[in-house]
């Protein structure tokens, strides 16, 4: 059996076992990235435009963790390890997104 197959197999299992769809998953965590992007410049405009940021931070922050929260929502029995990824992910999240807004402005 090939690598490739063996990965599938154990990620698909992990679905089943977690009460999460994988491809509900990765289709969210796939289609939020291009809203992410739009809503990351939205709020670099804003702020170079001295125009409220707001709604476009807090849009960005929901499509960052978008894929996260249909995990932490629909997910049982998740293992405390994952939670602490996830907030590291987050954390990392607002810290590079912060760093490309300043980079930016």
């Amino acid at each position: 059996m090939e690598w490739w197959e063996i990965f599938k197999e154990w990620f698909f299992s992990l679905g089943e076992k977690y009460n999460v769809n994988p491809y509900i998953f990765g289709g969210i965590y796939v289609g939020a990235i291009p809203f992410f992007f739009l809503s990351l410049g939205w709020t670099i405009k804003n702020i170079k435009k001295k125009k409220p940021i707001v709604l476009p931070v807090l849009l960005t922050g929901f499509f960052f963790i978008s894929a996260y929260l249909y995990l932490i929502v629909v997910g049982k029995n998740i293992p405390v390890w994952v939670y602490v990824f996830i907030a590291l992910l987050i954390v990392y999240g607002v810290y590079s997104t912060l760093k490309k807004i300043k980079e930016k402005v």
